[in-house]
């Protein structure tokens, strides 16, 4: 029991950092603590947070095929685009917003790259990527087989994305020694990481396998790596590590990657 007790709060605060759902704080956390234990123990409970998205998202994608009438591939895709947005509080769309001013803005500068990250504003060139993600989204949401893999797809994207904010701190430097992205470098348990990293891959290949197209989960945990890896250069080569904007963007970029590779391989 003592073990389950000292997984709640951080799993707790994890949920409270990624989702927009009405949830307590966590009993004996103050929010001096919850900060650290964000960044610490409840990073490992990112992946586990996206699953729980990712089965809503599932939920309501089976209640809209199950009106008297099929709801329209894209009023489906539409509200649950909107859903998957309004969950998060467009935390990763903000950064990749803030990703693509700077990158664009930056001017090749690590400087000037790092002053307009830290910029609330968005530009001109954030407002195109996010438009562009949206829609990416969206066409690939309206374009989900109604089978098997396409429920699979909604419960596990949000997950392995979420699985990248693990892999990336255990594999890339932080930018500047302050901020969310050395914090979580800093107290990220790297052992359990990377046990967290392993059984996430393993669940999703063995669901895959169980709907008969395990090949396909195999594409998907490289596209995950490949995007991972040439996000990576691009952000040592700017920046010299990474941040929590440059985060949150490859979790954005992940989930659109995921769901077009599945939709362009299997089709409807």
């Amino acid at each position: 029991m003592a073990s389950l007790r000292d997984l709640q709060a951080p799993c707790l605060v994890a949920m409270r950092f990624l989702t927009r759902l009405p949830l307590p704080r966590a009993m004996g956390v103050s929010p001096m603590d919850a900060s650290q234990i964000v960044l610490g123990r409840s990073a490992l409970c990112y992946p586990l947070v996206g699953l729980l998205l990712g089965l809503v998202l599932l939920l309501l994608w089976l209640g809209l095929t199950w009106l008297p009438r099929d709801a329209p591939p894209l009023a489906t895709a539409a509200l649950l685009l909107a859903f998957w947005v309004w969950s998060t509080g467009g935390l990763h769309l903000d950064g990749l917003g803030d990703c693509a001013d700077a990158w664009v803005g930056g001017l090749g500068s690590r400087e000037r790259t790092l002053k307009i990250l830290k910029d609330p504003l968005t530009g001109s060139m954030g407002v195109v990527a996010l438009g562009l993600i949206l829609v990416i989204k969206f066409a690939a949401l309206a374009s989900l087989p109604a089978s098997p893999v396409g429920a699979l797809m909604l419960l596990l994207t949000p997950a392995l994305a979420r699985a990248q904010l693990l892999a990336l701190p255990l594999s890339t430097p932080p930018a500047r020694p302050d901020g969310l992205g050395a914090a979580l470098f800093n107290q990220l348990p790297r052992r359990g990481a990377g046990w967290v990293l392993a059984l996430s891959g393993a669940l999703a290949l063995l669901l895959f396998a169980l709907v008969g197209r395990w090949w396909l989960g195999v594409v998907l945990m490289v596209t995950a790596a490949m995007l991972l890896f040439v996000w990576r250069r691009s952000m040592l080569e700017r920046l010299g590590g990474f941040t929590g904007d440059t985060a949150g963007a490859l979790v954005e970029l992940t989930e659109a990657a995921l769901l077009l590779a599945a939709v362009l391989l299997v089709g409807q």
